[in-house]
């Protein structure tokens, strides 16, 4: 054999080990896939076993928080019911329109909150995939101003979603328009400075979730009322959770009237809540946009300007948060600034973000 077709019988032997080595590297590959594959499948079919009370091994990690937080796994009613005193009007937070949220302890001490969907929601909408849409709200939450979502309950006529209890809160609602038992307006400790932090932050969590998923989450009832604020002022966005198509007979206020809830219309309803921020007036009636506009345009921000707080010697800040205010709610849909814009504007004006 010449040298030259022995040259040729080695790079074609190098060539056939080659495409062997690559062919065994497919089919491990392969089967490593199908083996995570089914131990996938085979925990989900674990996971998602009797929820509405019989279900559930009791086992104290499955109760706690942390493990709740990694997987927003289906928990037993029994252990929501024992968590809440049987749903106990001592253990109510809040008792909104379309459902009510229950502090809850669970045997190890772990506290989270419970939102109870009222039971004329839950039957108005049987054919929603609940379970999947709380898994895919739970992705979205990790964000330090965002209420995440820990994991969900659900029976005949129940739909419970089980979110992160956030020690020391009060909405925002509670702190524009509510009053200490002395009587004393908890507006007044609302400095300007700490205004646009919180609504630096608010932005921040209503970006992160439409930019959350492939689609985004559209929050759908942005107000002050869902804006937690913690122990330190952090703005926290909660209620964004629900899965269901929500019917209001208000479209006023936070509703820009143009069609369904997106993500434009959330910029719109936070556009409300800067101006509430910036005035201390209430935004549901809707009065709140068709007083301040003109007058934000015309150049009049100080008459805007809440006066239960003295006026900050720089004006700016105040003056840019007001025009972005007019942006999110003075043009239609297709001209309105994104929450990453706004996000990032407010962000310029404030202190150091929420840790």
């Amino acid at each position: 054999m010449s040298s030259s077709s022995r040259g040729c019988h080695s790079a074609s032997v190098a060539g056939d080990a080659l495409v062997a080595a690559i062919a065994l590297s497919l089919v491990a590959l392969a089967t490593a896939l199908l083996l995570l594959c089914r131990r996938m499948r085979r925990a989900d079919k674990e996971n998602s076993g009797n929820t509405s009370g019989g279900g559930g091994d009791g086992d104290d990690d499955e109760s706690s928080v942390t493990a709740m937080l990694h997987a927003a796994r289906p928990r037993p009613l029994r252990d929501i019911e024992s968590a809440t005193a049987g749903f106990h009007r001592s253990h109510v937070i809040h008792d909104g329109p379309h459902a009510t949220v229950y502090k809850a302890v669970s045997p190890s001490g772990d506290v989270f909150a419970a939102k109870r969907v009222h039971p004329d929601v839950v039957l108005l909408n049987p054919g929603v995939a609940f379970g999947s849409a709380v898994k895919s709200f739970s992705f979205a939450g990790r964000h330090p101003n965002v209420v995440p979502v820990l994991g969900y309950s659900e029976a005949p006529g129940e739909r419970i979603i089980l979110t992160e209890y956030v020690a020391g809160v009060k909405t925002l609602d509670i702190c524009l328009h509510g009053s200490a038992p002395n009587g004393t307006p908890f507006a007044g400790l609302l400095r300007w400075q700490l205004r646009i932090r919180i609504a630096a932050g608010a932005a921040r969590g209503i970006a992160h979730l439409h930019g959350a998923t492939a689609l985004g989450i559209v929050h759908g009832r942005i107000k002050p009322a869902n804006i937690m604020l913690d122990a330190n002022f952090c703005a926290r966005v909660s209620d964004y959770a629900l899965p269901f198509p929500l019917q209001t007979n208000n479209r006023s206020g936070y509703d820009d009237g143009e069609g369904p809830p997106c993500k434009e219309s959330d910029v719109y309803a936070f556009g409300v809540v800067l101006l509430e921020l910036l005035s201390g007036r209430r935004g549901e009636e809707g009065t709140v946009v068709e007083w301040a506009v003109p007058m934000i345009r015309a150049g009049r921000v100080g008459e805007v300007a809440d006066r239960r707080v003295a006026a900050p010697r720089d004006m700016r800040p105040i003056e840019r948060m007001a025009k972005v205010a007019t942006a999110c709610v003075g043009n239609g849909r297709r001209c309105r600034p994104s929450m990453a814009q706004v996000a990032a504007i407010l962000g310029s004006l404030q202190l150091p973000p929420c840790i």
